[in-house]
C-alpha cells in the first residue's frame, strides 16, 4: 500500500507559519518582560473595563458612539498606565515635593483664571487642552504624604504629621473653593489613608476617655465650622435631600428617587440590556456618568451588582496584595492608600446612587464614562504596578 506524501510546498508552509508564529511569541515575551506590568491585575482591570463598555452601550441606548469615544479614553489611559508602571518608585519619592509645589500653584491658577462649567470653576483652559488639575492630586496628595512619613522609622513622629496635616487640609480648601465638595474629601481621604497606614494615633493627652472627648470636640467644631462657612446652598440642600428626598422629588431629591426606583426594579437577574424602562426612557439622569450603577443595577439585576463587587474586591485584594509585599515604607504606604482610594471611589458612588450619601460628582470607576478620571484611575494602577515590579534601594529598606 503506497502512503502520500504531501507537497513540499505545504511542508515550506507549515515550517513558516511554525517560524512566524515562535517569532511572534518571542516578541510578546520580549513586550511583556520590558513593560513591568502585573499580569494578573492587569486582566482584571481589561475584565472590568470590557463590563463597563457593555453596560455604557446599554446606558446609552444601544448607541456605539460613546462607547468608541470610551475606547479611545482607555486606550490613553491604558497607555498612561503602561508608561507609569517604568517609572521607578524612587524617583516619585523624589519628585514629589515638586509635583505638590505645581499641583498647589495650578490650584490656585483655577480660583483666578479657571473656566466655569456647571456652575463650578474647576478647569485650566490653556488651548490645545482643557484638564481639572484637582485630578493630579488625587495621586500628588497621597505620594507627598508617603514621602513626608517615609523619611524616618513607622509609626511616625508628631512633627511630619502636623507637616502632612497641613498640606492635606490646604489642598482640601482649594479644591472645596472651586466649588468640588466630592473631590475634596476624596482627596482628604486620600492622605488620612496613608496617616492611617503609618501607624498613626491621635493621642493628644494620656487619658484615653479625655482624648476621647477632645477628639470629639474638635471633629464637631470642624463639622460646625464646615456647615456654616465653607458649605455653600446646593451643597447643604444635597446633604438634607438625603435624609427626605420625597420632600422634593422634582427638584433635589429627583436624581435619588429615579436611582432607587431602577435599582429596585432589576430584581434578581434584571431586565436585559436595553431592557430597562427607567434608564431607556430617560427617567434616571446622568446615566452614563455618575449614576450608571442605576442602570446596571436595572438591567443586570443583582447577579450583575455581584458580578461587579467580585470583580472590584480581587482587584482590590491584588492591590492590597502588591502593595504590602513592597519592602520599603514609601512603596507600602502609597500602595496601600492609592488602593483604597480606589475602594473609596466605589463606596462613595454606589452609596450615593443608592440613596445613602449625599450625590456627589464620583464616577464609577472604570464603569462610568470620562476621561480625566480614568486616566488618574489607571495611572494609580500604574503606580501600584511599579512599586511591586521596581526594587527599592537598600537605603530605603
Amino acid at each position: 500500500m503506497l502512503k502520500l506524501q504531501p507537497p513540499s510546498w505545504r511542508l515550506k508552509e507549515s515550517w513558516t507559519a511554525i517560524v512566524m508564529i515562535s517569532f511572534l511569541l518571542k516578541k510578546l515575551i520580549l513586550f511583556y518582560k520590558f513593560f513591568k506590568i502585573d499580569t494578573p491585575l492587569f486582566i482584571l482591570l481589561l475584565l472590568l473595563a470590557s463590563f463597563g463598555l457593555l453596560i455604557l452601550y446599554s446606558s446609552s441606548g444601544g448607541s456605539l458612539n460613546l462607547v468608541y469615544r470610551q475606547m479611545i479614553h482607555l486606550g490613553l489611559a491604558t497607555s498612561v498606565m503602561l508608561v507609569i508602571a517604568q517609572i521607578p518608585p524612587i524617583i516619585m519619592l523624589r519628585a514629589s515635593p515638586i509635583l505638590m509645589i505645581l499641583g498647589v500653584f495650578l490650584l490656585i491658577l483655577v480660583l483666578f483664571f479657571g473656566s466655569s462649567g456647571g456652575g463650578a470653576q474647576r478647569w485650566l483652559d490653556v488651548g490645545f487642552v482643557r484638564f481639572q488639575p484637582s485630578e493630579l492630586m488625587k495621586i500628588i496628595v497621597p505620594m507627598t504624604i508617603a514621602a513626608i512619613l517615609s523619611e524616618k522609622t513607622l509609626p511616625p513622629r508628631a512633627f511630619p504629621v502636623i507637616i502632612s496635616l497641613v498640606t492635606i487640609g490646604a489642598v482640601v480648601l482649594l479644591i472645596a473653593r472651586q466649588p468640588d465638595l466630592g473631590t475634596s474629601l476624596l482627596i482628604g481621604a486620600s492622605g488620612v489613608y496613608v496617616l492611617f497606614f503609618s501607624g498613626f494615633r491621635v493621642m493628644l493627652v494620656k487619658n484615653l476617655w479625655l482624648n476621647l472627648v477632645i477628639l470629639t470636640s474638635l471633629l464637631t467644631g470642624s463639622l460646625y465650622f464646615a456647615w456654616n462657612y465653607l458649605l455653600i446652598a446646593y451643597q447643604k440642600r444635597r446633604i438634607l435631600t438625603l435624609f427626605n428626598p420625597e420632600s422634593d422629588p422634582l427638584g433635589s431629591g429627583y436624581h435619588i428617587i429615579q436611582s432607587k426606583i431602577a435599582i429596585g426594579s432589576g430584581g434578581l437577574t434584571g431586565k436585559g440590556i436595553v431592557g430597562g424602562s427607567q434608564s431607556q426612557l430617560d427617567f434616571v439622569p446622568e446615566q452614563s456618568t455618575d449614576f450608571i450603577f442605576s442602570v446596571l443595577a436595572e438591567e443586570l439585576g443583582f447577579i450583575g451588582f455581584l458580578l461587579l463587587i467580585i470583580i472590584y474586591s480581587l482587584i482590590i485584594f491584588r492591590c492590597m496584595s502588591l502593595s504590602l509585599r513592597c519592602e520599603d515604607n514609601f512603596s507600602r504606604l502609597l500602595g496601600a492608600s492609592l488602593t483604597f482610594v480606589f475602594f473609596t471611589y466605589i463606596f462613595v458612588n454606589i452609596g450615593m446612587v443608592s440613596g445613602l450619601l449625599p450625590v456627589v460628582g464620583v464616577p464609577l470607576p472604570l464603569i462610568s464614562y470620562g476621561g480625566s478620571s480614568l486616566i488618574t484611575l489607571m495611572a494609580s494602577f500604574g503606580i501600584i504596578m511599579s512599586i511591586h515590579k521596581h526594587k527599592s534601594p537598600r537605603y530605603l529598606q
